[in-house]
C-alpha cells in the first residue's frame, strides 16, 4: 500500500496579480522540468497545505499549488468581490500562461474536483489528464443533501445544534439563515453560527473520527470570513447553471481520467461519483469501501498516490 511521498518545500513561490484587488498565492515544488500538475483545493476557502505536495513523486512532477481567491495565503483574505467560479478558472489560466506550461494534469477533490472539470470543459486543449476525488457535481440536490435534507438524518444531533444557532425565523432555509446571520450586525451571533457551521462540516466529513471542539474555543475573525466565503458560493449556487458540470462532460471524452470516491463519503454521496462515471465511461472509476470524503486514511492515500504514479508512467 502506497503512502505520501516525503515532505518537500517549494523551490519557488509568488503572488499572481489579477485584473482586480486579488493577489493569488502560487508555489512550485518537485522537479522544475517534470510533469506539470496543479492541485485544486476544496472548500471553497479551505486553502492548500504542505501535505498536498506529497501526493506526487517529486522526481517526476512539477507540483503547482495555489490558494484560490480570498483563501490561504492569497490576499486579501476573505475578499468576496470579484470572487466567482469563473474568476477562479481565469486565475488558473493566468497561472498556466505565467509559468509557460503547455498542458498540465489537474488534481482536485470535492469543490476542487468540480473546478477541475469546469476548467477542463473550457480549456480542454491544455489538459493532459484529470484525477477527481470525492465528486461534487454542484447540483441543487448536492447542496440540499448537505444543508437541507440528507446528512441531517445521519447526524441529527449535530444538525440540531447548527439549526438552533440561527434565529428561529430563518430556520426554514438553512443557507439563507446562515447567510443572513453572518452578514448581520450581531457579532456574537456571527461567531456562534460560524462555530456550528464548522462543527457540522467536520462531523459530516470526518464521521466517527470527528472530535467536537471545546465550548470555550475561540472563533476568530478569519474563521468568520471563511464561513462567509463558503456561504457566498453556496447562496449564489456556485456561480454556475444548474447541471452545468455534468452537461459539459461530453467534451472530456478524450482526456484520461481517474475518478476516486469513498463509499463512506457523507458530504458528497457516492451517487455523484457513479453519475460522473456514467457520463465519462472512459474514466477509471475507483470505489473505496472504507474511505470517506477527505483525502486522508490509508485507503484513500494509496488510491491517490497510485493514480499520480500511473499518470507519471504514461506522461514521462
Amino acid at each position: 500500500m502506497k503512502t505520501l511521498y516525503p515532505e518537500i518545500y517549494p523551490y519557488n513561490h509568488f503572488f499572481l496579480e489579477t485584473d482586480c484587488q486579488h493577489s493569488v498565492y502560487v508555489e512550485q515544488s518537485g522537479n522544475p522540468d517534470g510533469i506539470p500538475v496543479i492541485f485544486l483545493h476544496g472548500g471553497p476557502c479551505s486553502g492548500t497545505k504542505p501535505d498536498h505536495r506529497r501526493f506526487f513523486n517529486p522526481e517526476y512532477y512539477r507540483i503547482i499549488l495555489f490558494d484560490q481567491r480570498g483563501c490561504g495565503l492569497s490576499l486579501p483574505f476573505g475578499a468576496l468581490e470579484n470572487n466567482t467560479t469563473q474568476d477562479l478558472i481565469d486565475d488558473m489560466e493566468r497561472i498556466r500562461k505565467n509559468l509557460k506550461i503547455d498542458k498540465w494534469l489537474l488534481f482536485g477533490g470535492s469543490w476542487g474536483g468540480a473546478l477541475a472539470l469546469l476548467y477542463a470543459q473550457q480549456y480542454n486543449q491544455f489538459v493532459t489528464g484529470l484525477i477527481i476525488r470525492g465528486v461534487f457535481l454542484v447540483r441543487r440536490q448536492d447542496l440540499d443533501w448537505f444543508a437541507k435534507d440528507g446528512a441531517n438524518r445521519i447526524y441529527p444531533e449535530q444538525w440540531l445544534s447548527l439549526l438552533e444557532s440561527i434565529p428561529s425565523v430563518n430556520r426554514d432555509d438553512l443557507v439563507e439563515g446562515l447567510y443572513a446571520t453572518l452578514w448581520g450586525d450581531d457579532e456574537v451571533a456571527q461567531r456562534r453560527v460560524t462555530k456550528e457551521w464548522f462543527a457540522w462540516g467536520g462531523q459530516v466529513a470526518l464521521g466517527k473520527d470527528y472530535h467536537p471542539v471545546s465550548q470555550n474555543d475561540h472563533v476568530t475573525e478569519k474563521m468568520v470570513k471563511q464561513a462567509r466565503m463558503e456561504l457566498h458560493y453556496a447562496k449564489n449556487k456556485y456561480f454556475i447553471n444548474e447541471g452545468q458540470v455534468l452537461a459539459g462532460c461530453a467534451t472530456l471524452s478524450t482526456i484520461p481520467t481517474i475518478i476516486i470516491h469513498g463509499r463512506q463519503d457523507f458530504v458528497c454521496p457516492i451517487e455523484a461519483g457513479m453519475r460522473l462515471h456514467q457520463l465519462m465511461p472512459h474514466a477509471e472509476y475507483i470505489v473505496l469501501p472504507n474511505a470517506g470524503h477527505i483525502a486522508q486514511g490509508a485507503e484513500m492515500i494509496d488510491a491517490l498516490v497510485v493514480s499520480t504514479d500511473k499518470f507519471a508512467e504514461v506522461l514521462c
